[in-house]
C-alpha cells in the first residue's frame, strides 16, 4: 500500500512540475500552438530560390525612460512653483546616478474649471463654469547607460509622488556594423546552400545569372511585451443568474515575448536572458537556371584522315 502512495504522489509531482515548465500563459484561451509540419512545395519554374533568415539579439547601449508629472494649483504661479520645488528634488537625486542626463520638457498649462450652482427665485437652477485653479503638465526624460539603474530611477521619482512612467525608449549604437555582421553570416550560408544545390543536382551553377532581395526589421522591448490574466474558468458560473454573481478581480499581468528564434537559419547571441533589441535579417537569392545550359554536353568523335581532313562520326543514342 505504501509503494502505491509512493508512485501516485511521483505521478502527481511529476505532473505538476511538467506543468509549471510551460507556464500559467497556458491558461490563456487565446494560446495557439502551431503545428509542428513543414511544408515543402515544387516551385513552377525552374529557378532556384534560397532563402537565409537570421537574427541577432543585442543589449541596448543606453534607454530614456520618460515620466509624467502633473500639478494642479489655485493660480498659476503656485502650480508652477510646487512642480518646480518636485522636479528640481527629483532630479537632483537622479543626477547621481552613473551617466545620467535629464531633460525637463514643458507639456502644457491649462485653466481647471468647477460648475457653480446660481438659484434664482422665480427660474429654474443656473450652472456656470468659474476658474477653480491651475493644472500643470510636464515631462521628465531621463537618459541611463546602465539599465540596472532604473529600480533606482523608480525609487527616487516615487519619493516626490512621481508613479506615471510613460514609455522607456531604447538605442543600440553602432547598428550599421551589427547589420553588416548579419549579412557576412548570411553570405556565407547562401554560399554553402549554392554548394548545396550544385551537389544535389550534379550540376555547376557557376556563370549563372542571379538576383537578390532583402531586408532588415528590427524589434525594440518595449514592442514585445504582452497582456495575460492567469486563472481558470468558474464552472458553476453558465448556471447561475449573473446578476446575482459577483466575480473576482482578477490580476492581469505582463511579460516580454520575445521573437522565437524556431524560423532561423541561424541566430547570433541567442538565448539572451534579459529583454533585448532582436535585429532580423532576410535574403533571398533566386538562380535564373537555363534548361539548355542544364543539360549535359554529348560527346563526339572526330575522325582525322591521313592527308588531315577532321570527319565527325555520327553516334548512335
Amino acid at each position: 500500500m505504501k509503494k502505491l502512495i509512493f508512485a501516485f504522489t511521483a505521478l502527481c509531482s511529476s505532473l505538476l512540475s511538467t506543468a509549471q515548465i510551460s507556464g500559467n500563459i497556458n491558461y490563456e484561451e487565446t494560446v495557439h500552438y502551431p503545428e509542428q509540419t513543414i511544408n515543402v512545395g515544387a516551385t513552377a519554374d525552374r529557378n532556384l530560390y534560397i532563402n537565409i533568415k537570421g537574427m541577432l539579439n543585442v543589449k541596448p547601449d543606453m534607454l530614456i525612460a520618460t515620466f509624467s508629472v502633473t500639478q494642479t494649483g489655485k493660480s498659476a504661479q503656485e502650480a508652477h512653483e510646487l512642480m518646480d520645488k518636485r522636479i528640481k528634488t527629483a532630479t537632483a537625486a537622479m543626477q547621481a546616478l552613473k551617466g545620467a542626463q535629464i531633460y525637463v520638457d514643458m507639456i502644457s498649462c491649462v485653466p481647471l474649471y468647477q460648475t457653480q450652482v446660481e438659484q434664482k427665485i422665480f427660474s429654474k437652477k443656473t450652472y456656470n463654469e468659474v476658474p477653480a485653479g491651475f493644472e500643470l503638465k510636464k515631462n521628465i526624460q531621463i537618459r541611463l547607460t546602465d539599465p540596472a539603474l532604473m529600480d533606482e530611477l523608480m525609487a527616487i521619482a516615487a519619493e516626490q509622488e512621481i508613479y506615471d512612467l510613460v514609455k522607456v525608449d531604447y538605442t543600440v549604437l553602432h547598428m550599421e556594423e551589427l547589420k553588416k555582421e548579419l549579412m557576412a553570416k548570411a553570405q556565407k550560408q547562401v554560399l554553402e546552400k549554392i554548394k548545396f544545390q550544385e551537389t544535389l543536382l550534379g550540376i555547376s551553377l557557376t556563370g549563372t545569372d542571379r538576383t537578390y532581395n532583402d531586408g532588415f526589421k528590427v524589434f525594440l522591448p518595449t514592442e514585445m511585451y504582452k497582456r495575460y490574466t492567469a486563472y481558470r474558468n468558474n464552472s458553476i458560473t453558465g448556471g447561475v443568474n449573473t446578476n446575482r454573481f459577483n466575480a473576482a478581480d482578477k490580476n492581469t499581468s505582463l511579460f516580454y515575448q520575445p521573437v522565437m528564434d524556431k524560423e532561423f537559419d541561424f541566430v547570433l547571441n541567442p538565448g539572451i536572458l534579459e529583454p533585448s533589441v532582436q535585429i532580423l535579417y532576410q535574403v533571398q537569392l533566386t538562380i535564373l537556371r537555363d534548361k539548355e545550359k542544364d543539360k549535359k554536353p554529348n560527346k563526339e568523335y572526330i575522325l582525322v584522315s591521313p592527308d588531315g581532313q577532321f570527319k565527325t562520326l555520327p553516334i548512335q543514342p
